[in-house]
């Protein structure tokens, strides 16, 4: 049976199944409008994800062919996944941020094999070892030539631009851009009075009062904002753009957003529903600058990206992490590496090779 909360005023979560994932699920949300309901995200595109999903819209009170439109918080598989089963079950519209539409159409178009040749030269500069490089290459040397299998993400045809009111009959639902976690994505603002003003918000604490400063509407947050969770930030990979980025610099300026926005209530991607999103993004922000004087630290003798991956902290010792999830963690070194840089707080060792980097 799908879990399903009712948030009150038109606006319900359903838990949608991750597949083999220690998170568990994604709240995909439901907000009814005058045109029919709209879904933010869709879930993992797998059997028993679709059953649930299709289960959940039901309790909701709809049909999955009642669904009018789709909105992404962000391109990643257990946010975007079933989005073109449901726009094949319904006809609903799909809207991405521009940048991760980008990402979309560039996994649709790539070779079978061209992310891992990708993958294993960065992985090769970050100075991962070759017992690591290994299975890439053969796994690269299998896909050689091969026709693509499953369903391509869907192509989204319609834009989420940064700043706009939504186009949904009957709400008022704001677009804001929080780069970061990926280049495009989106926390949506439902500029609302709460339903719940005097009583207790779901999931959490109570609801602010109104009056002068009070918090105002409903953060649908995406992986933005967690409760509990510091979402992954690691580097924008992209094969055919050589433009040095700095995601974890895009992610606290998005941060620092959010946290003036000062929504009554936000409702993510993952775990709960919760209030005080200041108090989140302060802590959010704290955590951040730890890390990055923690890294500084283990930096005073030069190391690799990879070398700095194995000496973070992490939820697991680095000998628990699983292959995958090692080649995620040193992304997220490489990203606080270049906040590093960008800051000038660390430098590049000159001629070496695998590149070492040290505090300056």
């Amino acid at each position: 049976m799908a879990q399903v909360i009712d948030h009150r005023g038109g606006v319900w979560s359903i838990a949608v199944p991750i597949p083999d994932n220690p998170l568990g699920h994604t709240l995909v949300h439901l907000l009814e409008t005058d045109r029919g309901p709209v879904l933010i995200d869709t879930g993992w595109d797998d059997p028993d994800s679709w059953d649930t999903l299709v289960a959940g819209v039901a309790a909701c009170g709809f049909a999955v062919t009642d669904l009018h439109g789709v909105l992404i918080t962000h391109h990643h598989p257990d946010h975007h996944g079933l989005s073109a089963a449901v726009r094949e079950a319904s006809g609903a519209w799909i809207a991405m941020h521009a940048a991760d539409t980008a990402v979309v159409r560039r996994t649709r178009e790539a070779e079978p094999g061209s992310w891992l040749g990708f993958l294993t030269a960065k992985l090769t500069a970050a100075g991962a070892p070759e017992d690591h490089l290994a299975p890439l290459r053969e796994a690269r040397a299998k896909r050689h030539g091969a026709v693509r299998s499953g369903r391509p993400p869907a192509l989204p045809d319609r834009e989420i631009s940064p700043g706009a009111l939504l186009g949904l009959p009957g709400r008022r639902l704001r677009a804001i851009w929080t780069p970061g976690h990926t280049p495009g994505h989106v926390c949506l603002h439902l500029e609302e009075e709460h339903p719940g003003r005097g009583a207790r918000a779901a999931g959490g604490g109570p609801v602010a009062a109104s009056g002068p400063g009070a918090r105002f509407g409903r953060l649908f947050s995406g992986d933005h904002l967690l409760p509990g969770i510091t979402p992954h930030v690691g580097l924008y990979e992209d094969p055919d753009d050589a433009t040095v980025t700095d995601p974890l610099g895009d992610y606290l300026d998005s941060l620092e957003r959010i946290g003036r926005l000062a929504p009554a209530e936000v409702l993510p991607a993952h775990q709960h529903a919760f209030t005080d999103a200041g108090g989140r993004v302060r802590e959010l922000l704290a955590h951040h600058r730890e890390r990055l004087a923690g890294l500084r630290t283990l930096l005073r003798d030069p190391l690799t990206p990879w070398q700095l991956a194995v000496a973070m902290e992490w939820n697991r010792p680095w000998a628990q992490i699983p292959y995958g999830s090692r080649n995620i963690a040193v992304s997220e070194a490489e990203a606080h590496l270049r906040h590093l840089v960008k800051l000038g707080h660390v430098e590049p060792v000159p001629g070496s090779g695998p590149t070492t980097y040290r505090a300056v």
